[in-house]
């Protein structure tokens, strides 16, 4: 049991929370209810499920994303990823509507593709980093922002898809350097991943330049609004300051050590830049509705 609730990592969540704040944020008006409920689905059955699943097929033996030393998989991890979608597919069709089930349900089958042998997209580089971004991004996105807002043609306005676009821009960015000290793992199973593709100082420079794109489209997102349009991408860069200090200095040390770029750092990484990214939904959240 120990085994299982390690490996469902409920604490990996918090690093695909600003999707969802993103979507909260750009409400006017959100149904309360659907807004918890879908939270709950997705930050403590959804993500956690996706993390057992892909955990029971990789058996690392070494570090990943949240968990410095595994314990080993068993058979009950299968199991319970599966009854925890099952279960988060029901939660969504009675307590949220049939649209945000089948959104669910669609994003269930694509994280099992990721990782499940018949299919493993995991182990092609360029395909892997565009469904991750594009699903956990883009489409978690406009799921909820459907959901909360009551409106499924929201799926479909160019008013909804800029700001999707930015979230998957991020993971697009973030995703590379959460694979940056798994090589030689990921390369033992035959998972040829875009960080193993690019190499360290590849997979580094490859996230700054997204990064920096995802600044400039947060800079002209909030500039086509009509209110709070400086104070908001004021606030986000102020905001971002930490992560990108911190993400130039272990740059630095990177290219002078490679041995740099390990699981303690990265984690490091993935902390600072989500709760920078969090703190700057939160605090965007109280100033659009207050």
């Amino acid at each position: 049991m120990r085994s299982v609730i390690q490996h469902l990592r409920f604490h990996f969540s918090f690093f695909l929370m600003p999707v969802f704040l993103f979507a909260y944020s750009q409400t006017s008006e959100p149904n309360f209810s659907k807004t918890v409920w879908a939270f709950v689905i997705l930050h403590l059955m959804i993500y956690p499920a996706s993390n057992a699943f892909n955990s029971y097929f990789d058996k690392d033996e070494g570090p990943i994303g949240g968990i410095e030393r595994p314990m080993p998989v068993e058979k009950g991890l299968y199991y319970t990823a599966n009854f925890i979608d099952f279960l988060a597919i029901l939660l969504a069709y009675f307590t949220c509507n049939f649209n945000f089930a089948l959104s669910i349900l669609i994003y269930i089958l694509i994280s099992k593709a990721y990782s499940h042998p018949l299919i493993r997209l995991k182990k092609y580089p360029l395909m892997s980093w565009l469904v991750v971004g594009l699903f956990q991004g883009a489409f978690i996105y406009l799921s909820v922002f459907q959901l909360i807002n009551n409106q499924f043609s929201v799926f479909f306005e160019k008013s909804s898809l800029l700001p999707a676009l930015l979230t998957s821009l991020n993971l697009w960015a973030f995703y590379p350097i959460t694979q940056i000290y798994q090589h030689d793992a990921d390369a033992s199973r035959g998972d040829i991943t875009l960080s193993l593709k690019l190499g360290i100082r590849g997979t580094l420079t490859f996230t700054a330049v997204l990064f920096l794109f995802s600044t400039i489209g947060f800079g002209y997102f909030f500039s086509e609004q009509n209110v709070w349009v400086s104070h908001n991408f004021i606030l986000y860069l102020i905001c971002m300051a930490p992560a990108l200090l911190f993400y130039n200095y272990w740059l630095v040390k990177c290219w002078k050590d490679q041995s740099n770029a390990n699981f303690k750092n990265t984690m490091r990484m993935n902390l600072i830049g989500s709760i920078c990214l969090n703190l700057f939904f939160v605090l965007l959240i109280f100033f659009e509705k207050n």
